[in-house]
């Protein structure tokens, strides 16, 4: 089983990102081949400034190796290291049709959200479907908001397949329904573009756990909408076990949401502890961050090379 996924350098690393795709991404990366890259040209989108962007490239690689990606058994890589994908990405443009892309429900949210409706936003999903379609991945972890994506992925590899000959593998993506989408500090969901996030290895993990929004339900209160209470549905993620006790101290009453942030701020602490030392260790040694985006390249081009000779030749081109 061949594995795609890949992440954007558009800012330091949330617990929504490491929650909904990073650690199911490794999990699954035990169970079959897995290629996972760093998503620069999709960050073009939205970042402009170079020596940022290739600052977040870096920040990408150490988290992911801090997390427990290993390079030995995962193909990891840039995905402007492998710039066949721009070319494949054309060439599915030439079979999407337009509609499939006005209907995308994340172009509606990022324009929503005040993003410019450049072309390259405009046709994401494509570079997207290019970016799984030519490695031939079979399964895309995602969160349960990029669903939509992989469905028109889908859609573009069977236009290609029957229009030009059965070249791709037609992929199918792998949510965790608990894990699907967290909050924001705000309620909303949890995106970078929202300013909501809570960092994996920030130095604001304080700050913004303490500022979670949540009702004005008095202390003494038993607290009501408790499916609706933030910290109690990050806990309910990775530390079930302490998600019951504090639900179980605010329906009770006399228990505040200042004491759940905390209890929730020392789970999140702990949890990230070990990660949080390994990527000091890797960040004292950026060459070897840099030979392992190197190495997973060579190893990436090797298949992409692949498919593309099958793509031009079902097209035409020399």
């Amino acid at each position: 089983m061949r594995i795609l996924s890949g992440i954007q350098p558009s800012g330091k690393l949330h617990i929504g990102n490491y929650f909904g795709m990073m650690r199911p991404a490794l999990e699954l990366a035990q169970k079959g081949n897995a290629f996972y890259f760093i998503a620069d040209y999709h960050s073009l989108t939205s970042v402009s400034d170079a020596a940022e962007l290739r600052a977040n490239v870096l920040d990408v690689a150490l988290d992911f190796l801090a997390c427990g990606l290993d390079p030995k058994q995962t193909v990891f890589y840039r995905q402007s290291d492998v710039p066949q994908v721009t070319e494949l990405a054309w060439i599915l443009a030439c079979v999407t049709p337009m509609p499939m892309l006005e209907n995308a429900v994340s172009y509606k949210d990022k324009l929503a959200a005040g993003l410019k409706p450049n072309v390259g936003l405009f046709t994401y999903p494509v570079l997207q479907a290019a970016d799984i379609l030519i490695v031939q991945g079979e399964r895309v972890p995602v969160g349960k908001d990029q669903k939509q994506h992989i469905e028109i992925t889908r859609d573009i590899a069977s236009a290609f397949n029957r229009q030009f000959g059965e070249v791709f593998v037609i992929p199918e993506a792998v949510i965790k329904a608990e894990v699907a989408t967290l909050p924001g500090t705000d309620g909303r969901k949890m995106s970078k573009s929202y300013g909501n996030t809570i960092e994996i290895f920030g130095d604001s993990t304080k700050k913004k756990v303490m500022g979670i929004v949540t009702d004005s339900q008095p202390v003494e209160a038993p607290k009501k909408d408790l499916d609706k209470n933030i910290p109690l549905q990050f806990l309910k993620v990775f530390a079930p076990a302490k998600a019951q006790e504090v639900e179980a101290k605010l329906a009770a009453g006399g228990y505040g949401y200042g004491e759940a942030k905390k209890e929730l701020l020392a789970a999140l602490l702990e949890y990230f502890a070990p990660y949080r030392q390994k990527r000091a260790e890797l960040a004292q040694n950026r060459d070897y961050v840099e030979q392992v985006l190197r190495d997973g390249a060579l190893r990436a081009n090797a298949v992409v090379d692949v498919t593309m000779k099958k793509v031009r030749e079902a097209v035409g081109l020399r």
